[in-house]
């Protein structure tokens, strides 16, 4: 870190202005994480947010490669230091964390680290989450720790201003959440009231066709074909509900934020560890965004609901003028051509037509025991 106060109050403040660029909750937490890890030059930083079940909703790590995070594996519980953090709500200077009585150990693949100082997240009285530093980039004599009491001071003010901006991230995406709840109330309502009708006249100009088969074929004739033309009216109604119906959060945030925050929930939901990643997409036509969205929605329902996989990955990455998502498990697996014979298509036929729909392209990688990844390209505009 550089030396001096207005050196310190500049990296302060570019750490607070980053913080509050970002309204998704997940994109919060991991600026808040690479705001510390720079502001106090350490090698390593983390940020848990606790459940209400002895583990983390959200652990996000800076400092981690993709290969290490996915190495070590499931996100970890509320033990040892971690606990401390949280329920003692203090925090903490270590010269080396391994020698703590409270250390209980961690995976194989995790870096090696001494030297810490974590410090807990408020929201008034409540603790929110808590952030760790690890391996202080300074010399260190034997048995010292390399984060001073200034350190301490300034992680404090960052946590401060982390309290805020994630308080405030949480409030924005429960709002999204119930104004889109709101406008699906509202379409269904209409949907209701429009449809209901039509079948109602449907159904009475059918039983009236039906009566006059026999006895005025030419009658039961021009009832047949206004039961058509209700038909009609009924299947446009269905149609333009279903344009409404396109998920407001694509318009308002475009296909990777929105993909982020569902792919957030479902990570939380779940047993199976779901992540997200992207490289390099811009905005996309808006019938390719939603063709995607809703491949992926279909690809991630299987995966969690019938593949009994422990980690399921989905990327977004540009390709050409298009993109390309991705979406792979390690669960059972099963064979494509014996599934399709037995009728079980597991959403296969519906991703299929919403790819073909935009000129993309589907593939399906599949073995028992292996594993499933679905591919889908779209053409960009």
């Amino acid at each position: 870190m550089s030396h001096g106060p207005r050196s310190g109050l500049l990296a302060v403040s570019t750490a607070l202005l980053a913080m509050s660029r970002h309204l998704e909750v997940r994109d919060v937490l991991k600026t808040i994480v690479a705001s510390a890890r720079d502001l106090l030059d350490a090698q390593y930083a983390a940020l848990g947010v606790p459940d209400d079940h002895g583990g983390f909703a959200q652990f996000v790590v800076d400092g981690v490669s993709d290969a290490q995070w996915k190495a070590i594996g499931p996100l970890p519980r509320q033990h040892g230091i971690l606990a401390a953090m949280l329920h003692e709500a203090r925090p903490e200077r270590l010269a080396d964390v391994r020698k703590d009585p409270r250390f209980e150990g961690w995976p194989a693949a995790h870096p090696d680290m001494s030297d810490f100082l974590g410090l807990p997240i408020r929201d008034g009285d409540e603790v929110i989450g808590a952030l760790f530093l690890a391996n202080k980039n300074c010399p260190k004599p034997e048995g010292s720790c390399g984060f001073t009491e200034d350190d301490e001071e300034l992680l404090g003010i960052l946590a401060q201003h982390a309290a805020i901006a994630l308080t405030n991230a949480r409030l924005y995406e429960r709002s999204r959440e119930l104004t889109i709840a709101e406008e699906r109330s509202r379409l269904a309502h209409e949907l209701h009231d429009a449809v209901s009708q039509k079948l109602f006249s449907l159904r009475l100009t059918a039983q009236a066709a039906a009566a006059l088969v026999d006895r005025d074929p030419d009658r039961a004739k021009g009832e047949l074909q206004q039961v058509a033309a209700l038909a009609a009216e009924a299947a446009d109604e269905l149609r333009a509900a279903v344009v409404e119906l396109r998920p407001a959060a694509l318009d308002e945030d475009g296909l990777v934020a929105t993909l982020r925050t569902q792919i957030q929930v479902l990570d939380r939901a779940h047993s199976a560890r779901v992540t997200f990643d992207s490289c390099g997409v811009r905005a996309l036509p808006a019938a390719q965004e939603e063709a995607m969205l809703r491949v992926a929605q279909e690809a991630l329902h299987n995966a969690l609901r019938h593949s009994g996989a422990a980690r399921v990955d989905v990327t977004v990455e540009k390709r050409g003028p298009g993109a390309v998502l991705r979406v792979t498990d390690d669960g059972g697996g099963f064979e494509p051509q014996a599934t399709r014979r037995a009728g079980r298509h597991l959403g296969l036929v519906s991703m299929r037509d919403r790819t073909n729909g935009v000129g993309g392209e589907l593939t399906v990688e599949s073995a028992p025991g292996k594993g499933t990844t679905i591919e889908m390209e779209v053409p960009g505009g």
